[in-house]
């Protein structure tokens, strides 16, 4: 909330996500190995995707930049985009390779282990005439993940699309988004993942990829700072239950999660990050200003809670008043 107790604002400036857009195909029953699940929902994901759906729903502006197939599922994918309010013009499609796919297991605690069929897939195939520049450069913010960066020509079209952004003054965030089983090596993913380290205004890792990317096991203020660079505007650490830790030039603090019964906790990293992006977009001097950010990564950590109480990601993303109300019932 802003200082005088109202919440900041969705902005009305657009947040660009740029990457990958695939189905997440999830066993009907939790706590199941594939092999042992009896049958799987088709449920749409990936982490950009979910993002741009996160900001539509809070009623923010948001576009979706990527690569599916042009088949049956890419189709109805750019569909669940366009259903959701998120600009689709700098979707593409691809007749020679199909849609990502992954299975993905909800272990017992909610969990979630991933089988990815991708080999390869359109997302992995954006190439950088395909990009749509004028799209990007519209926009305030630009969000991305690594996935992109693993395969030509996907990873020559991320670079060039984070050059232009840069260059025309965007809010650069980023969201490593690791998934190890995609990458040849942990050491791959490591060293492409810290490759574009130093270009991000803001960066957002997890518990789990702050131990990867750090090699420490502890999760503190010192191992998290050995992430930061002279350039970054805010790091945060997300803690799952435990909330989230900020870290900007000026302070650094927690901010307590919000108590729910977590289902599954797809997409909440996601909605965090567009809850996020779109309370900053048309104000990024909330990133230095203590209280008003602290309301903000609040609001963020409800949005985040509420998409672990639903399976699926995008089904479980947040309106304003969902928050609001989660907001007000845990004060």
């Amino acid at each position: 909330m802003a200082p005088n107790g109202v919440v900041e604002k969705t902005g009305a400036g657009l947040i660009v996500s740029f990457g990958e857009m695939l189905i997440d195909f999830v066993p009907t029953v939790s706590g199941v190995s594939l092999a042992e699940a009896p049958g799987f929902l088709k449920a749409p994901g990936g982490a950009p995707a979910n993002v741009a759906i996160a900001v539509s729903r809070l009623g923010g502006k948001s576009a979706f930049v990527g690569k599916l197939g042009d088949d049956e599922f890419g189709h109805m994918l750019a569909g669940i985009l366009r259903e959701n309010g998120v600009v689709d013009e700098g979707i593409n499609f691809d007749k020679g390779a199909r849609t990502a796919l992954a299975f993905v297991t909800l272990r017992a605690d909610g969990e979630r282990e991933f089988m990815f069929y991708r080999n390869p897939s359109a997302d992995m195939l954006l190439t950088p005439d395909e990009l749509n520049l004028d799209l990007i450069r519209s926009a305030k913010v630009f969000h991305y993940g690594s996935i992109s960066l693993i395969v030509e020509p996907c990873r020559t079209a991320h670079l060039k699309a984070m050059e232009v952004a840069k260059d025309a003054g965007l809010l650069l965030s980023y969201d490593p988004n690791l998934r190890l089983p995609l990458w040849p090596s942990p050491e791959e993913a490591r060293e492409q993942i810290k490759s574009i380290w130093d270009k991000a205004d803001l960066i957002k890792v997890s518990d789990v990829e702050l131990e990867f990317l750090t090699g420490s096991n502890k999760i503190d203020d010192e191992s998290a700072m050995t992430l930061w660079h002279p350039n970054l505007k805010l790091l945060l650490v997300t803690l799952g239950e435990l909330g989230c830790r900020y870290y900007t030039k000026n302070f650094h603090g927690e901010v307590e999660a919000f108590r729910v019964n977590t289902v599954d906790t797809t997409g909440a990293g996601d909605s965090f990050v567009g809850a996020l992006l779109c309370k900053i977009v048309d104000d990024q001097s909330i990133l230095e200003d203590e209280p008003r950010l602290r309301a903000v990564l609040k609001f963020a950590n409800a949005c985040g809670a509420i998409t672990t109480t639903k399976k699926g990601a995008i089904p479980a993303l947040p309106t304003e008043s969902d928050a609001l109300s989660l907001i007000k019932g845990g004060a």
